[in-house]
């Protein structure tokens, strides 16, 4: 048993200190490859835009949270519900939180880790009488960071925390979008509604013209029954046309975190311009997607994984000290005699694990590929789903003016038709074609905005919504 002076122990300690401080900051660099972005060449510009420009302003999504571009309060609000009630949301809100605690965990590392025992205990020897022996101390490990395996497994976790942040905005993203299309669909579904409930009504005075025609004998009872028939068809797609809003509703309910019985939204008109926004060149696109920017964060972390592996092919370096005070005198605790301590270095090194850490390395390089082929990977996806949404939004928006010139076409051919009906120059079954041709036209024209709308809505998203990798959080 050594004892010395309070004071030479206090020496001692000052002394390790330093030297074990020193060590920790003079290693200069951590074990492992630093990080590089995986290369990725980007094409000037995408394919598909051509000459076509989208109508709205360069800023349209640095203004605030890029649903508003469609001005529609009914949208506005059920946004707002998505960071609140969405339970996909919250799931990855809470992956984030999880993440960042670990980045917490990887960061204690860098410090001791300090106890404290105390203990009493009863005993005798023999005949002898009970006696009471007290025992009370400190003791402080330091495991000194000298390879980079504490800082590499810090760097890893942030990264993996920096990702899993992207991830909750993507997770954002997705159900923002899934719910402004869903919400385009159900004011096409109203849309239809109304349409339907005028070709009822035109067709139901059709019927009556019929009707009056044949009760003066100048037409036959034929075109009684079949602008009877054409009346009930119109119906019958009127009823049917519910299921589909209702199922719409029932979606928003869900991505709105609600349950279906107790929401709804009521009908109204839909909106009949579509803003876009413009695309920029494809090189944003790894700034702007936070699906990119996840994957490029999971290769960061699978970079720093590598020197984790690493380090252990090097001496882990410990400090170590404790100070205990046993004795069966309470008055005499404190005292000198009664006093054990140790302070010093220990110095561990694996000679023969049978290729463990060697295996170990491999498998951290070759899930470090797995990630980098992962990134490249969401890169072209994200290039694909941009290309894709700008050929989409340009045709569409070429169509809807033919479908629009059809639609108007079709009315007025419609109006002709009834009308040389009614002087007995044409029979009913051209009314009847005239009045399917305009149904079907129309129809075709409300399917065409709400493919233009949702289009844009997943363009927005392609270009990830006014996001960048500037927002990500440094855990």
């Amino acid at each position: 048993m050594m004892r010395f002076s309070r004071g030479n122990v206090g020496l001692r300690f000052t002394r390790w200190s330093s030297v074990a401080a020193g060590l920790a900051v003079t290693a200069a660099c951590a074990v492992g490859p630093d990080y590089h972005r995986p290369k990725l060449d980007a094409a000037p510009d995408y394919k598909e835009a051509g000459d076509w420009k989208p109508s709205e302003p360069g800023d349209a999504l640095s203004r605030g949270p890029w649903w508003e571009i469609f001005h529609d309060d009914a949208l506005n609000q059920l946004e707002a519900r998505i960071d609140i009630s969405n339970e996909n949301v919250k799931a990855a809100a809470a992956a984030y939180d999880q993440a960042r605690a670990l980045v917490a965990q990887a960061r204690a590392g860098f410090w001791p880790t300090v106890g404290v025992s105390a203990s009493r205990t009863h005993g005798a020897a023999g005949a002898a009488p009970t006696h009471i022996t007290d025992n009370a101390g400190i003791s402080a490990n330091w495991d000194l960071d000298i390879w980079g395996r504490i800082r590499r497994t810090t760097e890893s976790n942030r990264a993996s925390a920096q990702a899993s942040a992207a991830a909750l905005a993507a997770a954002r993203l997705s159900a923002q979008a899934a719910l402004a299309t869903d919400y385009f669909e159900l004011r096409a579904q109203d849309q239809l509604q109304k349409l339907l409930d005028d070709i009822v009504v035109a067709e139901q005075l059709s019927l009556k013209i019929a009707e009056s025609r044949y009760r003066f004998g100048v037409a036959a009872r034929a075109d009684v029954v079949s602008a009877q028939a054409q009346l009930l068809s119109s119906q019958a797609q009127q009823v049917n046309a519910k299921i589909q809003r209702a199922v719409l509703e029932h979606a928003i309910a869900v991505l709105t975190g609600q349950q279906p019985a107790s929401f709804s939204v009521s009908p109204s008109t839909m909106r009949a311009d579509v803003p876009t926004v413009p695309m920029g060149i494809p090189s944003t696109l790894l700034e702007r997607r936070p699906d990119v920017a996840e994957a490029e964060r999971r290769v960061a972390a699978a970079n720093a994984e590598i020197g984790v592996a690493k380090s252990a092919f090097f001496p882990s370096l410990t400090l170590s000290g404790s100070d205990d005070y046993t004795s069966r005198t309470w008055s005499r605790f404190f005292s000198v005699p009664n006093r054990i301590w140790s302070l010093g270095p220990s110095l561990a090194e694996t000679l023969f694990d049978g290729g463990l850490r060697s295996a170990q390395v491999a498998q951290a390089r070759a899930a470090y590929d797995v990630s980098v082929d992962n990134y490249r990977q969401t890169v072209l996806a994200g290039f694909e789903q941009v290309e894709d949404d700008i050929v989409t939004l340009r045709v569409l928006e070429q169509q809807a003016v033919i479908e629009d010139a059809a639609v108007a076409a079709a009315q007025e051919a419609e109006k002709l038709t009834l009308n040389q009906y009614k002087a007995g120059t044409v029979p009913y079954s051209s009314v009847i074609t005239s009045q399917t041709a305009r149904l079907s036209a129309e129809e075709t024209a409300l399917g065409v905005l709400s493919s233009r709308l949702q289009a844009s809505v997943a363009m927005i998203e392609a270009v990830g919504g006014g996001w960048n990798a500037s927002q990500l959080p440094l855990p």
